[in-house]
């Protein structure tokens, strides 16, 4: 077995702006695995949020190459990192890996439905990107917010594409004092679901009003370790590989968090196909599928998962 990992940056086709800020690159890290005559190719997106870089990852992969030589397994591999996007990149790169090896092929659906994200914008721009998508087969539209010009946001891209599903990712920009009264406001405009309102350190007052929507932890959320924090707070949680530490956590976090009565979302960072086809085994446990990171990119990996209509192609 030989291992390495090195990094790669993808520049985006349009500036993604969320309420922390705007990038205009996705910068990546890549494990391979090799051993047998085959390859197995893991990514992940360090995110700065979670204290992460990618020299940060870099130091913390390369450690574990001479371990994967010497047959580090994907349980063992657990308690040797913690949950994040360096254990991401390698977990996923074992598991690619002992899939190919098998030869058991491809097994999974051959699409899965994805949201398509709106950035921050003014209204009107908002709204135009609304109508573009919808137009090419869209159903369910995820808006970026910060916390100003909701309303407004909102009613724009309602009036744009009125029979889309809207759901609402405020990346913990949202005081706590407006929190109730701007639910309410959502859920009368139809809106399916809201992501990650308030700060993961301030979300306990969640527990202090009903919730007209389901909301979703996702900075809250990163491993099975976190679910009883969540009970009270949340009916949701979003599943990401970069937080789960890769497939491994993340299939066992799905299982626990169904047996605790969430419901779940699977979520992507900006990213290639890689990365996507590394979470594919989770798109059929899911309600909420966001895979849209490889759209934002100017070019995207090769071979390229295909996305049309508001859904994701195998091939």
């Amino acid at each position: 077995m030989q291992a390495r990992c090195y990094a790669e940056s993808w520049p985006l086709r349009t500036a993604f702006v969320i309420s922390r800020g705007a990038r205009t690159e996705a910068q990546v890290v890549v494990v391979e695995v090799s051993g047998d005559g085959v390859t197995g190719v893991g990514e992940c997106t360090p995110y700065p949020r979670y204290g992460e870089s990618v020299e940060s990852v870099l130091q913390q992969l390369q450690p574990l190459l001479c371990e994967v030589a010497q047959g580090l397994t994907r349980a063992q591999l657990q308690s040797r990192l913690f949950a994040g996007a360096a254990r991401n990149a390698l977990d996923c790169a074992l598991a690619d890996w002992e899939a190919k090896r098998s030869g058991a092929g491809f097994s999974g659906p051959e699409s899965l439905p994805t949201v398509q994200t709106l950035v921050i914008d003014t209204p009107e721009a908002m709204a135009a990107a609304a109508l573009a998508a919808v137009a090419q087969g869209v159903a369910v539209l995820k808006l970026k917010l910060d916390d100003r010009q909701v309303e407004e946001r909102v009613t724009a891209v309602r009036r744009a594409a009125p029979g889309a599903q809207l759901v609402i990712d405020a990346n913990e920009a949202w005081p706590t004092a407006s929190l109730q009264e701007r639910c309410h406001q959502l859920s009368a405009q139809g809106v399916a679901m809201l992501e990650q309102p308030l700060p993961a350190t301030d979300d306990a007052f969640l527990e202090t009003f009903s919730h007209p929507l389901p909301i979703c932890a996702d900075e809250s959320c990163h491993t099975r370790e976190d679910l009883p924090r969540l009970r009270g707070r949340y009916e949701m949680v979003n599943i990401k590989l970069d937080k789960t530490g890769g497939i491994t956590e993340a299939l066992a976090l799905a299982d626990e968090a169904r047996a605790q009565g969430f419901e779940l979302m699977l979520g992507c960072m900006l990213c290639t196909s890689r990365a996507i086809r590394a979470a594919w085994p989770l798109g059929n446990r899911v309600r909420f599928l966001d895979l849209d990171g490889p759209t934002w990119l100017a070019k995207d990996v090769e071979p390229p998962l295909r996305f049309a209509a508001g859904r994701v192609y195998w091939s």
